[in-house]
């Protein structure tokens, strides 16, 4: 063993590493008060053991990192990428403004430390980075640094030094808020429930055509193409008889439509048809139809990137698809809804028309479970290529270039969300992509800490101990001010907050801490909303700051 200790090949790398990391990640599981800093000390224990003496090949080093960052932001990409730009619709965008400027009030706060203390501005954005916990923007930071030939150790320093703090300090902020704005949990928990059943919520109504303006109308002709009110004709009932209409079928007055819709579209559905009447599901089940509700998976990669519509699955199958859910989210079942593997379809309709409809999306969840590493690597070679593009502006001494970071980090993001509409199937299980990302953060922190260990106490004596100052003030001055905006001049609801300060910072640990503490799965969704262009943001911002220096 102690021969790998000092070996400088390969085995003695590796070795290190995974001691590296098997420590780091066993400490990751203790938490105080709730609170753990997760893989974090991966890179503490890689800057101890570094500072003890312990090196690997500084080549090497360099290689696993870069690869231990690609790794990590492409599989971010491809997780985030469906719903990147989604997120900027209804209520996503205020929240992505929002975040928008917590990401320019943290650079402004950082380059405003730098000119007060004088402190270099390369260290100022390994502090930032820290302080909003943002290990990407530290790979983009050093990545910058090495292009233009300088020293980046210090950069991983200052980062480790405001880390906990940045942690701490979010937890801090958000405790505070409740405090700040009076919450009652229980009275948020009401008011977003009832918004989500006045906003978006399905809705089933029973209703009779009574509008003689129906009378010889097709469902076709009153649907449309586009279906831009947002209803599902699911059944008909004409006399005695239950079945799906089909899309020509003229209406006749005293038909039975069972409709599903939003809830908020329901009024205007009892203008158009008539009289809402109370839903008796076993009064739709009495023809000699049996009608099945069924949930199938798409598993087929022939048909990503295909409209509800070019399906048309309501004629051909008899079956209509209400819902579409997405990595845990409900979509509306549009006509234009392009598909993609993975997503689960629901149904209803005869079983014979429900199993035609299952093998010709698959309906074979167990395939999902097969890595597609074809486009990953395909999308990891266009993303290294576009992060060497330079980018030239007029106010800069060099030009501006995405990296290891920016680049894979953008194309994951396209392909993930326009490749099922190119045919290309970028599905990747939770899990297997949650392994990627685990592996490469793993393999990043850990090089990252080997590397700064050797000068690290030598920063933190000689004038560090201010960057512990420097970080609390980025990570508290912009988190507070949002709040009290998002609070008092949006209006936002208090889980929307915990959303955005948690994914406008990128940290999962403010995230978990927040669901533990306040109990609301809506937490996670307004995560997700801002997290991935957040995470661009703070990858571009880094990079930016170091150009500045340079």
């Amino acid at each position: 063993m102690l021969n790998l200790l000092k070996q400088g090949d390969t085995a003695g790398a590796i070795f290190v590493l995974a001691i590296v990391i098997a420590f780091g990640l066993f400490l990751g599981k203790f938490k105080v008060k709730g609170i753990s800093l997760g893989t974090t000390w991966i890179l503490f224990m890689g800057i101890l053991l570094g500072h003890l003496g312990l090196q690997i090949n500084p080549a090497m080093l360099s290689f696993i990192k870069d690869f231990g960052l690609i790794l990590f932001v492409f599989a971010i990409g491809l997780q985030v990428g469906p719903g990147f730009f989604h997120s900027f619709r209804k209520d996503g965008l205020p929240m992505n403004i929002m975040a928008l400027g917590l990401v320019l009030l943290a650079v402004i706060t950082t380059y405003v430390i730098h000119l007060v203390s004088g402190e270099n501005l390369g260290i100022m954005t390994g502090i930032m980075s820290g302080a909003v916990t943002n290990t990407p923007g530290l790979g983009a930071a050093q990545q910058t640094l090495s292009d233009a030939g300088m020293a980046s150790d210090e950069i991983a320093s200052a980062y480790a030094v405001a880390y906990p703090l940045g942690v701490v300090g979010a937890i801090a902020v958000l405790m505070l808020s409740k405090v700040l704005f009076k919450v009652s949990i229980e009275k948020e928990k009401e008011k977003v429930s009832k918004g989500e059943r006045d906003e978006g919520s399905a809705y089933r109504l029973a209703c009779r055509v009574e509008n003689p303006a129906l009378f010889g109308k097709t469902v076709h002709d009153i649907v449309g193409d586009d279906n831009t009110d947002h209803l599902v004709i699911a059944r008909m009932k004409r006399g005695d008889k239950v079945f799906f209409p089909d899309l020509d079928l003229p209406l006749q007055e005293g038909d039975m439509l069972l409709i599903v819709t939003d809830i908020q579209h329901k009024d205007k559905v009892r203008i158009i048809f008539g009289e809402e009447f109370p839903v008796d599901m076993n009064e739709w089940q009495q023809s000699g139809t049996k009608l099945v509700a069924a949930r199938l998976s798409i598993t087929k990669s022939s048909i990503t990137g295909k409209s509800l519509r070019k399906l048309d699955v309501r004629r051909k199958y008899g079956v209509t698809v209400t819902r579409i859910v997405r990595s845990g989210v409900d979509l509306q079942a549009d006509a234009d809804l392009i598909l993609q593997m993975g997503d689960s379809v629901k149904v209803v309709g005869s079983e014979e028309g429900i199993q035609r409809l299952a093998k010709l999306v698959g309906n074979q969840p167990e395939s999902l479970h097969k890595p597609n590493l074809i486009p990953i690597f395909f999308g990891i070679a266009l993303g290294v290529a576009l992060g060497a593009v330079p980018i030239h502006f007029p106010s800069m001494p060099q030009p501006l270039k995405l990296g290891l970071a920016g680049g894979p980090l953008i194309v994951a993001i396209l392909l993930g969300n326009f490749g099922p509409k190119l045919r290309i199937t970028t599905y990747t299980a939770l899990s297997a992509n949650l392994m990627i990302r685990e592996i490469g953060i793993s393999l990043f922190m850990a090089a990252v800490g080997l590397g700064a260990g050797k000068t690290f106490v030598s920063s933190l004596v000689g004038g560090g101990y201010m960057w512990v100052f420097y970080g609390a003030i980025i990570t508290l001055v912009p988190m507070t001010i949002i709040a009290l905006v998002a609070r008092l001049a949006i209006k936002m609801d208090f889980f929307k907050i915990c959303g955005l300060l948690a994914g406008g910072t990128t940290d999962p640990a403010l995230l978990s801490f927040a669901e533990q503490m306040y109990g609301s799965g809506r937490i996670a969704v307004n995560y997700a909303t801002v997290y991935p262009l957040t995470m661009f943001l703070r990858v571009v911002a880094a990079q930016v700051l170091i150009m500045i220096m340079l």
